[in-house]
């Protein structure tokens, strides 16, 4: 039993301290949305990676940014792009070089967390690319991502995807 009244949740207090902060889940996925940014830049402009990342750090508010995540996929995601390329493939009706670019940059950064971050719950990975095709992509280009990456979760995340459909 609490015998001091001051320890007691008092609902009219001010928030606490860390009230305001974003959550972990909130600085991932701005994580991705610059990532997927700088992803896209890469693939038009061909600049180095580390030019991009300097870029990106020095134009943007990294405040409410998982710095380190961002810094993982954008050069990630070009470390094992044949990877990612080959595996996005049978997923599609088009050749990739006919894909919209950002469309591109969100499958390969999704597919990137579906291969290399399996603490990343696939239904996630999935939401999250959706989510970033809704912002940066075509005004359907959501729909198209969705469909890919939902025929791409079974061969990349088999045991998972099953456990979840029972």
């Amino acid at each position: 039993m609490i015998s001091d009244e001051s320890d007691r949740f008092n609902p009219r207090d001010p928030k606490p301290a860390d009230a305001g902060k974003p959550s972990k889940s909130a600085k991932r996925r701005e994580a991705r949305k610059l990532a997927t940014q700088a992803l896209y830049q890469w693939h038009m402009a061909q600049h180095s990676l580390n030019e991009i990342e300097a870029q990106f750090r020095v134009d943007n508010d990294f405040t409410d940014v998982d710095g380190a995540y961002f810094r993982e996929i954008l050069h990630g995601v070009p470390a094992i792009k044949s990877e990612i390329d080959s595996a996005l493939k049978p997923c599609l009706d088009l050749a990739l070089e006919e894909l919209d670019p950002v469309e591109l940059a969100v499958l390969r950064l999704s597919t990137w967390e579906f291969i290399k971050r399996v603490d990343v719950p696939y239904r996630v990975v999935i939401n999250e690319g959706v989510e970033l095709a809704k912002v940066f992509g075509a005004t359907d280009g959501h729909k198209f991502v969705n469909g890919v990456l939902d025929k791409l979760a079974p061969s990349l995340r088999e045991a998972e995807v099953k456990a979840n459909k029972r």
